[in-house]
């Protein structure tokens, strides 16, 4: 009998102890579940911020089809947001300009009146650049005094707001390479700002709308799930989810961003340097699929002392009709590997919102290919040039959709943060 007793007691005492360990590991869990969720005021004021990029990729499209983007010759944060008011302030804002390679060489002659017209182009598309400091500064620094971001979110918006003050640096950068008084000596040499600097600030721009859309997508998800939206089909929907028949489609979709990135850029390149302007025919290139060697890799870019074989590779950026050609390439890879994902999704398992993911996906990028071609055929008039910018963004946005729609759902219930 004491025995028994004796063996009562250790049971129940283990069962005691199992179950405190079990109530601490899921006040552990539930805590940390809790620093995982933020209030969607921080999701929106994310997206917010990716709005106001995409704003400022179409608007800095719209700059540089004007050649508007060399018309104000200095920086100055605080005393540039204000523009001439006066005749004697337009008067000696546009001597400065007539100081530069780009009024002498292209724009000589030119009136006042034409002046202000390039110059509000880029003065607007500064503005939305203070503007969209001002947007993310601020909301910021009161969501971090009163504790509202979590460790992962405070972290990316470290991030984004790095990118954000980098972008404004290097967009002066880019508009100083065409302000180089070295073009007026250099024979045959057109005023405009380099292509790498151009693709560069494109690509910090794209980097910073992917981070703000990105994060803001999440923490409205994850708020949902949290307040058990998701609460009736969310065992469903994260079996459909991590099904492993999904396991090559997920990664093809990672692939697609990184190629639609990849496309954006080499256009950057075509932007650069007015590479839109020949070949203007689709799909050959001069009655062939493909240009002569001798125009995709010509002897005339290299520089004094290259390596001939390594030299030749210079064509790749610095080649109108090899950048050209680089982007037809990348962009008809693009569509290809678009089009045999949505071909590939028709005979899976997928939710109802990766279904609309991958058909949105299919539609934008049809789209985008019939801007791309009018806008060639058209020899690059402002409105399809712009059109074609924005296009490539709303494409880059609908394959991030679908990445975001194949993240895992988690089980767990969260708290958000009070």
């Amino acid at each position: 009998m004491v025995r028994s007793r004796f063996q009562s007691t250790v049971a129940a005492a283990a069962t005691n102890n199992a179950a405190a360990s079990t109530t601490a590991a899921a006040a552990t869990v539930t805590k940390a579940a809790s620093d995982l969720v933020v209030k969607p005021i921080v999701g929106y004021w994310m997206l917010t911020i990716s709005a106001m990029t995409f704003g400022i990729v179409v608007v800095g499209g719209m700059t540089r089809l004007t050649e508007s983007g060399l018309s104000i010759v200095e920086w100055n944060l605080i005393k540039g947001m204000k523009p001439p008011r006066s005749q004697a302030e337009w008067e000696e804002e546009f001597e400065k300009y007539k100081q530069f390679p780009e009024y002498k060489i292209l724009n000589h002659g030119m009136s006042i009146e034409e002046f202000k017209r390039i110059f509000y182009y880029e003065w607007s598309h500064r503005m939305l650049g203070r503007a969209i400091g001002a947007a993310f500064i601020l909301p910021g620094l009161y969501f971090a005094s009163r504790g509202m971001l979590s460790r992962n979110i405070a972290r990316r918006s470290l991030i984004i707001g790095g990118l954000i003050g980098f972008q404004g640096a290097l967009g002066w950068y880019m508009v100083k390479s065409g302000l180089d008084e070295q073009l007026m000596s250099t024979p045959g040499a057109t005023p405009r700002v380099s292509q790498y600097r151009l693709a560069a600030h494109l690509g910090s721009a794209f980097l910073i709308y992917t981070g703000a859309f990105m994060t803001g997508m999440k923490i409205l998800t994850d708020y949902k799930i949290s307040k058990g939206a998701f609460e009736a089909r969310k065992y469903s929907l994260a079996a459909a989810i991590n099904n492993p028949a999904l396991k090559r489609f997920k990664g093809a979709a990672h692939g697609i961003v990184g190629l639609v990135f990849l496309t954006a850029i080499s256009g950057a390149f075509v932007a650069g340097l007015d590479a839109g302007l020949i070949y203007n025919e689709f799909p050959l290139m001069g009655g062939r699929l493909m240009p002569p060697m001798r125009e995709l890799f010509d002897d005339h870019f290299l520089h004094e002392g290259d390596n001939p074989k390594i030299g030749l590779w210079r064509n790749m950026f610095d080649n109108q009709v090899t950048v050209q050609f680089n982007h037809r390439v990348l962009a008809t890879t693009t569509f290809t590997a678009v089009s045999s994902l949505f071909l590939y999704s028709r005979g899976l398992p997928l939710p109802p919102h990766v279904r609309l993911g991958v058909n949105v996906l299919m539609g934008v990028a049809c789209g985008q290919v019939g801007l791309g071609i009018a806008t060639l055929l058209y020899m690059v008039p402002v409105s399809l040039g712009t059109a074609h910018q924005a296009g490539s963004l709303t494409l880059l946005t609908s394959a991030l959709y679908l990445m975001h729609s194949l993240k895992k759902v988690p089980v767990l219930k969260k708290i958000p943060l009070k």
